[in-house]
């Protein structure tokens, strides 16, 4: 059996995770809550973060098969909730692409004209056309390389972040008031008023996809020691930049004031405007742009690879296995496409762009964070159905560590789903009726839809894969 040489030392794999998680779209969410984002960070890294690092680590090493999530939950749970696990991942993605092509549009709109960033066709138009000709360009097989998503990440994404950041100190340094308060009273959140903590869905957004680089676990040398230390260092630089990058938005401008797609490049021109630096921001904005676009074109078609993979064992129609002759599976990436369109336009049926990022973001939330419950549950069931499979990483404490790590993550995430149904008091604008049947009639429509195509699953669908295979 051929063994991958354990090449990845503990630096580069923090590396990778940071690369993987951090993402300033959402740093406005947190924001949202001013002093309180700390709060809430520091649970969610405690009930969500740290788990998810720990058990994805664990099934990762010990079934390293290309699947993922699909093959870890199939294990334990059986094939038709290994199929939904893989769906949940796939569609949330898919309903996230127009808040992250919603973020690119407003900060292309400070190049040259920041009046757009408020214009609801501007906004729609923009993540219908770079959506499509992301697809295109897809069909060619023409996906950004590693080493230019990574310069994407840099550039567009952890310097602005960190730029963020810098202004914000120097904001206060200089004497500008703060739009925050710093006190203990601050710091903790109502806890008389669910909806207070309703943002707390888009907080775990922030700290989602680990499970994703999990699968360079069995590359790092001596993964018993280095996994856990690699996601102690990756845990300080992701919270770190989210955590203060939260409080320099919070505290440049009003709570009130922040729109969840713009908060990141209008907090960078308040303090260009202010020390009369205004071009500086189209600057910025054109690296925001550039780094959010390159994420867009690699993530296009990535998250199909994984769905694409249930083929293999005939869980996907016919119609989806087709290939072109890049090999790049044009009938999924024109549905996902179309999908994305037609959510498109929940940019126009809200009375915000900042309530139309939001209902979008908490449904991509609600369908991810069920995904993470089928894995947190797998992985426990997993301790017991297959005890005897070889796991380079393992949690502490036997099973009794499992179960806490485990239950800790199940308890967690579902709160933070049952919360998320309620309408955050920091948005304003909602039709309740409209919320309400939106998010809750779209996690049961795309929680069904997986089951329904296992239902008329049908033999012939695994006999076409390897007819589509042999022709390679």
């Amino acid at each position: 059996m051929f063994t991958k040489r354990r090449t990845i030392n503990v630096f580069m794999l923090a590396m990778i995770n940071v690369a993987a998680l951090v993402n300033i779209a959402n740093i406005s969410v947190s924001a949202k809550y001013g002093f309180t984002s700390i709060f809430f960070i520091i649970v969610a890294s405690i009930v969500f973060f740290i788990p998810i690092a720990m058990i994805s680590a664990e099934l990762a090493t010990g079934w390293p098969e290309r699947g993922g999530v699909y093959i870890w939950v199939k294990e334990a749970l059986g094939d038709n909730f290994g199929f939904l696990a893989i769906w949940l991942q796939w569609i949330e993605n898919v309903i996230w692409y127009p808040t992250a092509l919603s973020f690119a549009a407003v900060s292309f709109a400070y190049i040259f004209n920041p009046a757009l960033a408020q214009n609801k066709i501007y906004i729609m138009s923009t993540i219908i056309i770079v959506f499509w000709l992301s697809t295109l360009v897809n069909f060619f097989g023409m996906t950004i390389s590693g080493w230019i998503s990574t310069l994407c990440a840099i550039f567009g994404t952890i310097l602005p972040g960190i730029l963020i950041i810098v202004l914000g100190g120097l904001w206060l340094f200089l004497g500008n008031p703060s739009n925050i308060t710093f006190s203990t009273k601050t710091f903790f959140p109502d806890f008389t008023s669910l909806s207070q903590f309703a943002l707390l869905s888009g907080v775990l957004m922030s700290l989602s996809g680990l499970e994703m680089s999990a699968v360079h676990a069995r590359e790092v040398k001596n993964p018993s020691k280095n996994y856990p230390i690699s996601i102690l260092i990756s845990a300080i630089i992701i919270i770190s930049i989210l955590s203060f990058g939260s409080l320099a938005i919070a505290t440049i401008i009003p709570s009130s004031s922040i729109e969840l797609p713009a908060g990141a490049i209008e907090a960078i021109s308040s303090v260009f405007k202010v020390y009369n630096f205004p071009k500086l921001t189209s600057v910025v904005a054109f690296f925001i742009t550039l780094g959010a676009l390159g994420m867009i074109s690699t993530w296009t078609i990535g998250p199909i690879k994984g769905i694409y993979a249930t083929a293999e064992h005939g869980d996907l129609p016919i119609i989806l296995q087709k290939l072109n002759k890049h090999q790049a599976p044009v009938n999924l990436l024109v549905l996902q496409a179309i999908i994305v369109t037609i959510l498109a336009f929940v940019f126009l049926l809200t009375p915000t762009i900042t309530s139309s990022y939001w209902i979008l973001l908490n449904l991509t939330a609600h369908l991810y964070q069920i995904m993470y419950v089928l894995m947190f549950i797998s992985a426990i069931v997993l301790r017991y159905k297959k005890p005897k499979v070889e796991r380079a990483y393992k949690i502490p404490f036997k099973n009794v560590g499992m179960w806490i790590v485990g239950s800790v993550g199940i308890i967690g995430t579902t709160a933070a789903i049952i919360i998320g149904y309620f309408p955050p008091t920091q948005i304003t604008g909602f039709n309740p009726v409209f919320y309400e049947i939106f998010l809750i009639g779209g996690t049961i429509l795309f929680c069904i839809i997986p089951f329904i195509i296992r239902y008329f699953r049908k033999p012939e669908w695994h006999l076409e894969h390897k007819k589509i295979a042999n022709k390679k």
